[in-house]
């Protein structure tokens, strides 16, 4: 499996707070089958404000520690970006942390605020996607707009976005309204990836095999599977020329 989405590089925002932690999690996404793990802490201006050079440095850092210890997976980094209304600068100027490539653009991890999604950002995301920069929307099924009305992710979808479901909304950890948004889109089409969003090892540890068992008992084995496997693997491809810092251990 590949894991595109976690906060485990250590001490840079609400994940891993220390390397021995980091190296755990780690661990543990090996045991769950993860060959590759993306690494994507938060871009969050005023809340984690990491910039891309301080991140490859600490990512360098980490690599050497895990092939130290000895753990064999494969490394990536990215960043999980709030919105902000000066992303399409970002881009433009290079501080970005893509993702990967989708049949031909790049691809960036997007948040959004939990209890509302900003007036303006359709309009954003479309920019974007005219510029050939696609936005895959992290955790859809836990913001409080497409809880209270799912089927209003189908104008992100029809924008251009792609999503990316969390392993804990899937094995109910976060609660019957984003297990609910989490089926829905399961079963309407509606999610390109699941990622585990591993934050520690305790609520929030890594598990990918848990959620794609639940999946599979909504949309198939087959299907679930394509949504850490197959669809990860395009995502990451080279052919793109993702533009992600990426170590084999």
């Amino acid at each position: 499996m590949i894991d595109i989405h976690s906060h485990i590089l250590p001490g840079v925002d609400d994940g891993a707070p220390d390397l021995g932690v980091a190296l755990s999690m780690l661990e543990a996404s090996v045991l769950d089958g993860v060959k590759t793990q993306v690494l994507t802490p938060h871009m969050h201006p005023g809340r984690y404000d990491n910039q891309i050079g301080a991140l490859q440095k600490n990512f360098e850092v980490f690599s050497a520690e895990v092939e130290k210890a000895g753990i064999g997976i494969e490394l990536k980094l990215a960043a999980e970006i709030h919105i902000r209304p000066d992303i399409p600068l970002l881009a433009k100027s290079g501080k970005l942390l893509w993702l990967g490539s989708w049949d031909g653009a790049k691809v960036f991890l997007l948040e959004f605020p939990f209890n509302q999604i900003p007036h303006g950002s359709l309009n954003l995301i479309q920019w974007l996607v005219k510029h050939n920069i696609k936005p895959l929307l992290a955790h859809p099924e836990r913001y409080q707009t497409f809880q209270s009305s799912p089927d209003k992710l189908s104008e992100y979808l029809a924008a251009g976005c792609l999503t990316q479901l969390t392993t804990s909304s899937l094995t109910g950890q976060f609660g019957k309204d984003s297990y609910l948004a989490a089926e829905y889109f399961l079963k309407n089409g509606m999610a390109h990836f699941i990622a585990s969003d591993s934050h520690n090892l305790d609520r929030r540890a890594p598990g990918l095999s848990e959620a794609v068992k639940r999946a599979a008992e909504i949309i198939g084995e087959v299907q679930a599977k394509m949504l850490v496997e197959e669809n990860p693997a395009k995502l990451l491809s080279t052919e793109g020329e993702p533009q992600a810092l990426s170590r084999l251990l």
